[in-house]
């Protein structure tokens, strides 16, 4: 362990083993990282824990400085833990270096499906008895953590205080099918609505796609700009400000080279920093496995539902004087072939899209039995995640109360600083 400070807190690295396989408790261990903090003012006291589990998969908790955000509130009153899940950040992260290690694509499928929501909690039951004797602890979840503290309740409940979901109420039953069938339309309306804002992006847009097109363009460090990977900025149209993020983005895109235009190299660095999946490949490659329960393959859900969409189709738009809609929250086989960070594991995301042997993660009789306080903000038209779906498992889980917003987009949290934390809390607790 190592202590330190940063302006307003005392933050403390922890490391804890625990098992790759927790039905091998003596086999192979992996070690998670952890980052505790507190107040200054309150280093020596007794306090109750908040576990954070951060969106994904694939990404490690948030880097705070200080007080940033939402963490400010939390260590009002907690010892909070920023934990990295397993295979992210500092906890044992995987990606095509340590992957390789593990063998063929069969065998890195097979370790990669020890990476979902049940593995997570399991380590977080290990982690909680570890730092707290066995005493329940309040989870904060974001998105995917939202998926992870829903198994937690399924099947640990007795190791919670209390449970605050933002933007991260899964379907208890929908296939990866089901979910992009909800998502496409969803993410039109995004596009939709940036184009509404912006409207002198949309001739950008096509024209950039247009370029692409007849130019494929190699990123710096080997990334292949599509027309169908430029779609996929619109990732950025989740987040409370991405629609002005991509529209600076947008308008930067072509330099002048003599009689010619090219795109910039700032607009190429800008892009590759956001479409890059070299600091999270997780996120693509567990992307769907994360809605996969029984029996059924997920077999790239998004490339085939995306069919039954034709307006996201490039060539039909460029064709025509339409707008070209945005993509964003989806993975596609071709991100395996344009994206060098994850060309390595395309035949191990194949075994992974054909897998027909998932745990189921959620029990609806359990949940609908549940005794935890839990709190939810569901934001209304979130582009992550559906809010039917979000709104149809709040009514699954017995005592959970919402608060359905349409104020803040999925990175709410973050936005609000301490606004949407302090108001589950006191949802939570009865106080509203």
């Amino acid at each position: 362990m190592s202590t330190y400070r940063q302006p307003g807190v005392v933050l403390t690295d922890r490391h804890f083993a625990v098992p790759l396989d927790h039905r091998d408790p003596g086999g192979e261990q992996l070690e998670l990282f952890g980052r505790e903090v507190v107040a200054g003012s309150r280093a020596g006291d007794e306090l109750p824990w908040l576990v954070y589990l951060e969106g994904g998969p694939g990404f490690g908790a948030r880097r705070f400085i200080g007080r940033q955000a939402w963490l400010g509130r939390a260590v009002q009153e907690y010892r909070v833990l920023l934990l990295d899940q397993r295979g992210t950040g500092r906890s044992g992260p995987q990606n095509r270096q340590t992957l390789a290690e593990r063998g063929g694509p069969e065998a890195q499928a097979e370790h990669l499906a020890r990476f979902r929501a049940d593995s997570i909690v399991r380590d977080c039951e290990v982690v909680r008895h570890r730092l707290t004797g066995g005493a329940p602890w309040t989870v904060l979840g974001q998105s995917f953590g939202g998926f992870c503290a829903t198994h937690y309740l399924s099947t640990a409940p007795h190791g919670l205080s209390a449970v605050l979901v933002t933007g991260g109420l899964p379907s208890l039953d929908a296939s990866a099918d089901d979910v992009y069938r909800a998502a496409y339309p969803r993410i039109q309306r995004k596009a939709e609505a940036h184009y509404a804002r912006y409207p002198q992006d949309i001739r950008r847009a096509r024209r950039i796609a247009a370029h692409l097109a007849e130019h494929p363009t190699v990123l710096p460090g080997g990334y292949t700009l599509t027309p169908e990977a430029f779609q996929s900025l619109g990732i950025l149209l989740g987040s409370g400000d991405g629609s002005h993020q991509l529209h600076y983005l947008l308008e930067s895109a072509f330099v002048r080279v003599g009689r010619r235009h090219e795109l910039s190299d700032a607009f190429q660095e800008a892009v590759l920093a956001t479409l890059s999946f070299a600091a999270h490949p997780l996120y693509a490659v567990l992307h769907e496995a994360i809605y996969a329960q029984g029996e059924r393959a997920t077999d790239w859900a998004a490339e085939r539902v995306r069919a039954e969409f034709p307006q996201f189709d490039t060539a039909t738009a460029l064709a025509d004087d339409g707008p070209l809609l945005f993509t964003g929250e989806s993975v596609h086989p071709w991100h395996f072939e344009v994206d060098p960070a994850l060309r390595p594991l395309r035949e191990c995301a194949d075994a992974l899209a054909a897998r027909t042997d998932w745990e189921p993660l959620y029990d609806a009789t359990r949940l609908a039995a549940n005794q935890v306080p839990v709190a939810a903000a569901v934001y209304h038209d979130d582009m992550y995640v559906d809010t039917e779906h979000a709104l149809r498992t709040a009514r699954t889980i017995r005592g959970l109360r919402t608060w359905v917003t349409d104020e803040y987009e999925h990175d709410g949290v973050r936005a609000s600083g301490s606004r949407v934390l302090d108001r589950l809390l006191g949802l939570a607790r009865g106080e509203l």
